[in-house]
């Protein structure tokens, strides 16, 4: 494997710490990484811009938490760039990689001993008198809020423009297979591998007796419409960007056909073992 960059959350001294340490395991491996003019300002050493940086590189090592995995995604979109975290944050499903094993991972992948795993982003148009006021992309999830403290929002869904239901609740998440272990999970829904075309509706404190996730197919359309007149709403991409929404917009959400994420899957190291072992999956706990 050639051309492999590298991107670090530079907020978090042990992951600027990290950096360094691969860095150096580079130049004695001859692994030169390549890093974005941001990065490499920090770490004082050589870096290209990010047009360059998007076209050379061909892997990313990616130093930091899921947050900082869901930035790269970002930032990576529309290319062929695979990404392979090292997880310096709390439970770590994107960023899977301990800091104790990076040589070993590190070795596996300049020999190509990995396999690719294409995970599924939504497209997510959000809608003013049916006029287009943003497309957005997000690895994890959507998520339609109200800002006000204890006061619910009432939202209109709709599966491929059929009318389903009004929800009164403090929101909803739309989700995708990779976010099902992120804010979905908390919401009360399925843990479902990443390799699925597959997305999850979750309600948040619905207040009714029969609100529950559902799962969509690859091909299905879940619209969100916020109803009433509050005014503070929100929709929040990945829980990283956030927009503003009034009511009466309409939020559609599918997967999108073009747009996929590409991240290493290391031998001996699957989903399963990775739920188990960051969610305590089977472990009795006194």
């Amino acid at each position: 494997m050639e051309n492999i960059g590298m991107i670090v959350n530079l907020r978090k001294p042990e992951a600027v710490s990290m950096a360094g340490k691969l860095l150096q395991w580079g130049k004695d491996n001859g692994c030169p990484f390549l890093l974005p003019h941001h990065e490499a300002s920090a770490l004082t050493t050589a870096g290209l811009d990010d047009e360059q940086w998007l076209r050379t590189v061909k892997l990313a090592i990616v130093i930091g938490g899921d947050g900082t995995f869901l930035r790269a995604a970002r930032y990576i979109m529309g290319t062929d760039i695979i990404l392979h975290g090292i997880n310096m944050g709390h439970l770590g499903f994107l960023a899977s990689s301990r800091p104790d094993d990076f040589e070993h991972d590190m070795g596996n992948i300049l020999n190509d001993n990995f396999e690719v795993l294409e995970r599924r982003v939504l497209k997510c148009g959000l809608y003013h008198d049916d006029s287009l006021l943003h497309k957005i992309y997000a690895l994890n999830d959507i998520v339609l809020t109200t800002n006000a403290i204890a006061r619910l929002l009432r939202v209109e869904i709709l599966f491929n423009s059929n009318f389903f239901c009004e929800m009164p609740a403090d929101g909803a998440i739309v989700s995708t297979a990779t976010g099902s272990t992120a804010y979905a999970l908390s919401a009360g829904g399925p843990i479902i591998p990443p390799h699925m075309n597959a997305m999850i509706l979750a309600p948040l404190c619905a207040h009714t007796l029969y609100s529950r996730p559902l799962i969509a197919a690859e091909d299905d359309c879940i619209s969100l419409i916020p109803k009433g007149a509050s005014r503070d709403i929100t929709l929040t991409q990945d829980g990283q960007l956030a927009y503003e929404v009034l009511p009466g917009d309409r939020i559609d959400v599918r997967l999108s056909r073009s747009k996929k994420i590409r991240t290493v899957n290391l031998p001996g190291r699957n989903f399963l073992d990775i739920v188990r072992e960051k969610l305590g999956w089977g472990q009795a706990f006194r």
